[in-house]
């Protein structure tokens, strides 16, 4: 496997041919328009210079990276003589199924599909193609070529050729790949977006303020970050579209999204794609300051 595809130049799209280019494939890096297409390689570079920075990478390797990463605005072009497609567009059900028919349609029937979910079930997704058993999900964690984990979460019908394909990929990626079934959430989702939702809801009841909720589960579980700052690094749309999916897949009033979480969206504010959330995070800071509206 030395060909990837990635559908996506967002923030886990980049941060996902980041590393598959800097382990030495070829990567095609695929999104709608050349202005995402431009962000996502501007913050390919921006990161590749924090590595040189900190001296975790050379010049050189910064340039072979970015030499290993080919921009295309055209899907059918961009995933031509690749190995494996990874999807990493929004998290929305009905975008994914539209993109996996489409990979299913342009690609070699021997080319491994993954998707980058990190709540939306494989075996739905896998469903729209005619080659489930090629069909994975590959969940890394934000930042991408920082974070070690990557969950692997095999379909109902993902093979254990693939299986053991993807797995054997994401270790030569320097990542720990954990084994997981396809379970609304899977593992991670489905243990982090409750905590973070019953946060959420701590702060609606007013039973502490923003600052506190996130000290006590810094201070008290060593959490290196809290809850609430977290939600916004992921973003609170994404938090309550896992949630929706929990509740949905679960059938179960305590997967029910805070309708403070929920209200927040409706009003835009996003957390740091926002430039508001729990906190507002000015443009150039480093700073966290606590939104107006939380204020005591």
């Amino acid at each position: 496997m030395k060909n990837v595809a990635v559908i996506g130049a967002g923030t886990m799209g980049n941060g996902i041919a980041h590393t598959f280019a800097q382990f030495g494939y070829k990567v095609s890096l695929i999104d709608i328009t050349q202005t995402s297409l431009d962000k996502g390689l501007a913050a390919i570079t921006k990161n590749l210079d924090r590595q040189v920075a900190k001296e975790k990478i050379s010049e050189v390797d910064k340039k072979s990276t970015l030499a290993n990463i080919t921009p295309f605005t055209d899907i059918k072009a961009g995933v031509k003589n690749v190995d494996l497609v990874v999807e990493a567009a929004t998290e929305n059900i009905d975008l994914k199924l539209k993109i996996f028919k489409n990979l299913d349609d342009i690609t070699d029937l021997n080319v491994i599909l993954a998707s980058n979910t990190s709540s939306i079930s494989i075996t739905k997704i896998a469903a729209v193609t005619t080659r489930p058993d090629k069909v994975i999900g590959m969940h890394f964690m934000n930042p991408v070529p920082i974070m070690k984990l990557v969950e692997i979460i095999r379909g109902y019908s993902t093979s254990d050729e693939v299986t053991k394909l993807i797995m054997e990929t994401s270790k030569k990626l320097n990542k720990v790949p954990v084994e997981v079934n396809d379970y609304p959430g899977f593992v991670a989702n489905r243990i982090l977006m409750p905590m973070i939702n019953e946060a959420i809801t701590t702060l609606h009841e007013g039973v502490a303020g923003v600052e506190e909720i996130d000290t006590v589960m810094k201070l008290g579980m060593a959490h290196p970050m809290g809850p609430l700052q977290l939600a916004d690094f992921i973003g609170l749309d994404v938090c309550l579209a896992i949630m929706e999916v929990l509740k949905d897949g679960f059938g179960n009033p305590k997967y029910s999204p805070c309708p403070l979480l929920v209200n927040m969206v409706m009003a835009g504010k996003k957390g740091i794609k926002t430039g508001e959330g729990f906190y507002s995070w000015g443009h150039g800071t480093k700073d966290l300051i606590v939104a107006d509206n939380f204020k005591k």
